[in-house]
């Protein structure tokens, strides 16, 4: 019995670690996910973007894929350039346990309540906590037909979808 609850201890440990090393938040839509781009159509040239990445996304990654949603979004919709009105990074920062160290628990019979599972609490106190940060970028841009102008707010569509595509990591088929 003993030897069960040890596997079965292991197995959770080994996929809770898993789920921690998926790594950066790809590309991807955030359409069923809780990381990704997402947009809002205000108007036919107006769109509210948005790009949320995980605790393993830096800041840099995140607003250039907004920016990359952002030149994709443009050209998708026949417009060559556009031009970022309202721009945003918010960080949330929250501490959590770095302590992956297995609790350790046991198993007593008891006449009065049978098998009970009990665990130690003082084995399961994390001894550190580490500081994770996630951001998440937002704009509002406005898309138009021809040449950029002198804006310094204004981009062409085309150049930051080359300059930033390689940069882009989509989500690998599993």
């Amino acid at each position: 019995m003993i030897r069960k609850i040890l596997a079965v201890s292991v197995v959770a440990a080994a996929t809770a670690l898993g789920a921690c090393s998926s790594g950066p938040t790809p590309y991807q839509p955030a359409a069923g996910y809780d990381r990704g781009y997402s947009e809002q159509k205000i108007e036919n040239d107006r769109y509210r973007i948005s790009f949320k990445g995980n605790s393993m996304t830096e800041r840099d990654t995140v607003e250039n894929y907004l920016l990359f949603r952002a030149a994709e979004l443009t050209l998708q919709s026949g417009y060559d350039t556009f031009t970022i009105v309202n721009r945003d990074t918010d960080k949330d920062s929250r501490l959590r346990s770095a302590d992956f160290s297995p609790r350790f628990s046991y198993m007593y019979f008891s006449p009065r309540w049978g098998w009970v599972h009990a665990w130690d609490p003082f084995w399961s106190t994390p001894s550190r906590y580490e500081e994770v940060t996630s951001y998440e970028a937002f704009a509002e841009i406005v898309m138009k037909r021809g040449p950029k102008g002198d804006d310094p707010n204004a981009f062409d569509a085309q150049q930051v979808s080359q300059n930033l595509g390689g940069q882009i990591r989509r989500p690998s088929a599993e």
